[in-house]
């Protein structure tokens, strides 16, 4: 994906649910989350493990959020990444983002023929940094 378009995703949406993140301050998926916060972002967390994140209610899967997401952000094994994709489908996501290190050619198919924009193997908060 060519960096104007990403520099374009991160304009237009501002809705983002962040699959896989962690509590633990440590950890990207965590400051991640807090820069875009910073950044102005919605950020919603799925784990289901947790209840709330960042002072933010945690969701289960995407499917139990009751707003409209704009961009799908993965912190998940390239393997988990079907049924997460899937999921994003379903609810009508325009972006799947799989964050830096994380590749799934299938996943990300399946995302394209459905429609949805597909970001892969970059980092949100490195990409806003940079081109916004």
């Amino acid at each position: 994906m060519e960096t104007i378009e990403i520099s374009l995703l991160l304009k237009k949406y501002r809705n983002i649910a962040i699959v896989g993140l962690s509590p633990k301050n440590n950890r990207p998926s965590n400051q991640v989350a807090v820069y875009l916060m910073e950044a102005g972002y919605n950020i919603i967390p799925v784990n289901p493990g947790q209840q709330e994140i960042l002072g933010k209610k945690c969701y289960p899967d995407l499917e139990s959020i009751p707003e409209p997401i704009d961009i799908v952000d993965i912190f998940r094994r390239p393997e988990d990444l079907p049924p997460i994709v899937e999921s994003a489908i379903k609810i009508g996501a325009k972006v799947v983002w799989m964050q830096q290190g994380i590749v799934n050619e299938d996943a990300a198919a399946s995302a394209k023929k459905a429609g949805l924009t597909v970001v892969m193997d970059r980092c949100l908060k490195v990409d806003h940094r940079n081109l916004t």
